[in-house]
């Protein structure tokens, strides 16, 4: 008996870039299956004092404006976890009562961006904030250059091994100066970043205990004109924009509770003295809280109701510096906001593990689980606290219903980064001769050997089948990396398949005349396997 081959025609007009020389921990070798959605809640007075001793009986939570039980509950105060009261209500299950929990803190420093000036003063103040930590706090770092990620260390409570790390840190280059000449496309810049961070999330997800990620970058932004000023016409456009391109690291972070704590690097970069308010009232009546401008005492822009409606609606003629200013932040007050951390900026980035660890020390811990539809949509999360007026909360305010194939394309996104494949790596993928594409092109013939062994066919209609999902994607020295198309691969054969039988995949990819990095990954719906192979591909 034989399985058939099936052919495709499958072209990735895209570039590809060498293997990692310091690849971080593998990826998942399965999606995630994230059955609690975790929600860290902040409740504070309107002077912004902690309020403690709260029960679950006294929040109301929300999703998508429905009711929704909260299932698991649990108080950390100045890092221990309390007992709830609440009959009915759980405590979370990985936190044992009046035992310290831990914080996980994820350093993710984006070079592409930063100035190395700016960096290594950030680097120093997370380096100095270390005796903050407690004894069961830990620390990763992760360094992203615009091409590859470098783990500089990996979970690690050691004082010295995480200064070893911010050494090495210090030691890397910083490519905002090249940034700054106008060499690349910005928005780009950014996508490329979020991918990274959001490929690191995933691969530091399995941390019991809270998780915080310290984002260290120069503004995520659009492109900027001659003057300095964002192209995009106003913040409400850029708001819009902003959330299209971190939103998968949005989503991600909240998907395996992360919650995110942008650093500027820069700092403040105009002499006008703004007026610094920190009245919540205008703003909170005006916009909604995932709007950077809700929390306007963070915000360097905020002078009063009157300016700010009017520089809302033309904002350059006011201060051509500060609608500057306010593009690099707005990605990083957005990213705060979505996932229930805090934007450091301007001063806020000298203390910026302090102000982290402070605010990690003591919150809520609500779970509740959600229908699983799969179908890769956002649903909204509204926490109240019911019966007590003047408080207010803090918490992530979504999460997504991701699809296992969306996580598949994710995990393949991620490995390009990384190195290495996700998955298992079984696939036999062999490169034919290549042939002229265009200028400067070639098309490359690519077969895939798939082992049936490690699939799953089932009996249906007198015939043993599945229908796999495949990807393949490339990336080139630059970090440019193509789209990752999902194909679909029939599989169809008159009885199960015999031991080491085998499935042959022909397709073909189009790069450029010089060696490449690949990864291509199969994925079986029917078990959760994912398949994968990576290597390299044309010449030098």
């Amino acid at each position: 008996m034989r399985f058939g081959t099936v052919a495709s025609a499958l072209v990735l007009a895209a570039f590809l870039a060498a293997a990692q020389d310091t690849p971080l921990p593998d990826l998942f070798a399965d999606v995630i299956d994230v059955r609690v959605v975790n929600v860290e809640v902040v409740v504070t007075d309107r002077k912004g004092n902690r309020i403690r001793g709260l029960q679950a009986s006294d929040f109301e939570l929300q999703v998508d404006g429905s009711p929704t039980p909260i299932e698991y509950f649990t108080e950390i105060d100045d890092g221990r976890a309390r007992t709830s009261v609440d009959d009915g209500v759980g405590n979370v299950p990985s936190l044992a009562p009046d035992e310290p929990v831990g914080t996980n803190y994820l350093v993710f420093i984006d070079e592409l961006s930063a100035i190395r000036r700016d960096r290594d003063r950030v680097l120093n103040g997370l380096e100095q904030d270390l005796a903050l930590l407690s004894p069961v706090d830990r620390v990763a770092i992760v360094a992203f250059d615009g091409y590859n990620l470098a783990r500089l260390t990996d979970w690690t409570s050691s004082r010295h091994e995480i200064e070893d790390a911010f050494q090495q840190a210090r030691e890397r280059k910083g490519l905002g100066l090249m940034r700054m000449t106008g060499l690349g496309d910005r928005t780009e810049q950014t996508r490329r970043a979020v991918l990274a961070a959001t490929a690191t999330v995933r691969s530091f997800a399995g941390a019991p205990g809270r998780k915080a990620m310290l984002l260290l970058a120069d503004g995520w932004r659009g492109s900027v004109d001659s003057f300095g000023r964002s192209t995009l016409a106003s913040p409400a456009s850029l708001y819009t924009s902003t959330w299209d391109v971190v939103r998968p690291l949005v989503d991600a972070a909240n998907l395996v509770g992360y919650t995110l704590y942008p650093v500027d690097l820069p700092g403040l970069r105009f002499s006008v003295d703004l007026g610094l308010s920190r009245d919540n009232d205008f703003a909170t009546s005006h916009y909604p809280r995932s709007h950077p401008l809700y929390y306007p005492h963070r915000n360097p822009f905020y002078v009063g109701d009157d300016l700010v409606d009017s520089w809302l609606s033309n904002p350059y003629p006011l201060f051509p510096s500060a609608s500057y200013q306010w593009s690099r932040q707005a990605a990083l007050q957005h990213l705060a906001g979505e996932t229930g951390g805090l934007a450091m900026i301007n001063a806020q980035r000298d203390e910026a593990l302090a102000i982290a660890a402070d605010d990690t020390r003591s919150y809520y811990w609500l779970g509740f689980e959600p229908p699983r539809d799969e179908n890769d949509v956002l649903h909204d999360i509204d926490v109240r606290v019911v019966g007590r007026r003047g408080l207010r909360v803090r918490a992530r305010e979504s999460y997504m219903d991701m699809s296992k194939s969306t996580e598949v394309t994710m995990l393949v996104e991620g490995s390009l980064l990384f190195g290495g494949s996700p998955g298992t790596d079984s696939l036999d993928v062999r490169f034919g001769t290549p042939e002229r594409s265009g200028f400067r092109k070639i098309a490359v013939p690519m077969e895939v050997t798939i082992p049936l062994d490690d699939l799953t066919l089932l009996p249906m209609g007198g015939q043993w089948m599945n229908e796999l999902e495949f990807r393949v994607t490339v990336i080139n020295e630059r970090g440019d990396r193509s789209e990752i198309p999902v194909r679909r691969i029939p599989i169809l054969g008159p009885a199960a398949p015999l031991p080491g039988q085998t499935f042959i995949y022909d397709t073909g990819i189009v790069i450029r005349k010089r060696e490449h990095r690949y990864v291509a990954a199969i994925y079986d719906p029917l078990s959760g396997a994912i398949l994968s192979s990576s290597g390299t591909v044309g010449s030098r």
